[in-house]
């Protein structure tokens, strides 16, 4: 083998240096919050509300305590039920199946696509007469192909709710994800894009009724303090952490575009290596890269030889929801949803965040092709 690059060590995260360039801003916000004394729904929140709206190119945000609990109220809001089926992927985080089965529902899955999300062609034939939703998940921050999906939503008379978690900023034919369907979903956890130093969610939506409905949801039921209007439950977004989002904002399309340049440097340097894919960013797409996911041969070699030389990847996901063991209580076996069970065997995810050097996206870069060239 050749001789190996001396490296540092390069997290698959790295919040701490995220954090400190900006840390003194965030103090300041945090203290402004502090001194005002208004923790629940204060102007922070309702600022953040009004900013995200804006940027997501629609009407309305509601600010929530999470992501799952944004899916939650979003289902809830357009009247999903015990008994309803709800249509979307295996291969998310386990929140976009979650949210159904809380709720008394069915998730029917379909498999995905090459660009592990959902795969339009394989709607129409999932759709019964329970059928009450599609939930397409923006997967690694790459858009759905939303035409065919809103199409058949449309001729079918279902809604369509967003898992847009993993894409704030994400585009399709030059529209932002989660401003498509009936309303979209947003997690800001600390891993996300745009994240919380803590955990938080988003709603989005153009219906001004929904809009009004997941205000109310989202506060206990309550229209105001002494009128409860229906049984809901505590999901509002932190004071504290809406101004420290205001802050985060600032700097979100920077950001953005630093993870897209990271991950066109790692299509470039990893091109032509046989024994991994990368799903190339398509004309009608703007990818944001929360993660960036290749298909490897011998992945969990890979992964090992990647650790040793202090360079940390993930694995989204291992293990897809129908095997799970919550899962198998819906009735899948393996071989289920081949395109989705092979991914889960060969996704690597690779560091990506702002504030990667060259130097370092070239020792993974490198590492990678010496594993595939001399292991």
């Amino acid at each position: 083998m050749q001789k190996q690059l001396e490296i540092n060590q390069i997290p698959f995260v790295n919040l701490k240096s995220q954090h400190a360039f900006m840390k003194s801003e965030l103090l300041i916000a945090i203290g402004e919050v502090i001194d005002g004394g208004d923790f629940i729904l204060g102007e922070q929140v309702a600022e953040f509300e009004r900013q995200f709206a804006q940027l997501c190119g629609v009407r309305y945000a509601i600010g929530v305590n999470s992501g799952t609990d944004a899916l939650i109220l979003a289902l809830k809001a357009i009247g999903v039920r015990s008994g309803d089926e709800v249509i979307t992927v295996p291969n998310s985080f386990v929140a976009s199946t979650t949210c159904i089965r809380v709720l008394g529902g069915r998730p029917i899955f379909v498999d995905v696509g090459a660009d592990y999300n959902i795969d339009p062609s394989q709607i129409a034939d999932a759709i019964t007469s329970k059928t009450k939703a599609i939930i397409p998940v923006h997967l690694t921050g790459r858009p759905c192909n939303m035409e065919p999906i809103l199409a058949i939503a449309k001729e079918k008379g279902i809604a369509v709710v967003e898992d847009a978690a993993q894409a704030v900023l994400a585009e399709y034919q030059g529209q932002p994800v989660g401003s498509f369907g009936t309303v979209g979903c947003f997690s800001l956890h600390p891993l996300k894009n745009l994240n919380a130093c803590g955990d938080g969610g988003v709603l989005v939506t153009d219906n001004p009724e929904l809009y009004d409905k997941l205000k109310i949801m989202r506060n206990t039921g309550l229209r105001s303090r002494d009128d409860c209007v229906l049984w809901s439950h505590n999901s509002r977004l932190d004071t504290l952490q809406a101004a420290i989002l205001l802050v985060k904002l600032r700097y979100l399309h920077e950001w953005t575009q630093q993870r897209r340049e990271n991950a066109r440097y790692y299509q470039t340097q990893l091109d032509g290596i046989s024994q991994i894919q990368i799903p190339p960013e398509r004309e009608w797409e703007k990818c944001v890269y929360h993660t960036f996911v290749i298909l490897a041969e011998r992945r969990d070699e890979l992964c090992q030889f990647l650790r040793e030389r202090g360079i940390g990847t993930a694995i989204h996901y291992p293990v897809p929801i129908h095997l799970s063991t919550a899962g198998r209580e819906l009735g899948y076996t393996e071989g289920s949803f081949p395109v989705a069970e092979m991914q889960s065997q060969q996704t690597l995810s690779l560091p990506i965040y702002q504030g990667l050097t060259v130097e370092q996206l070239e020792q993974v870069c490198h590492n990678i092709k010496l594993f595939y060239l001399y292991v």
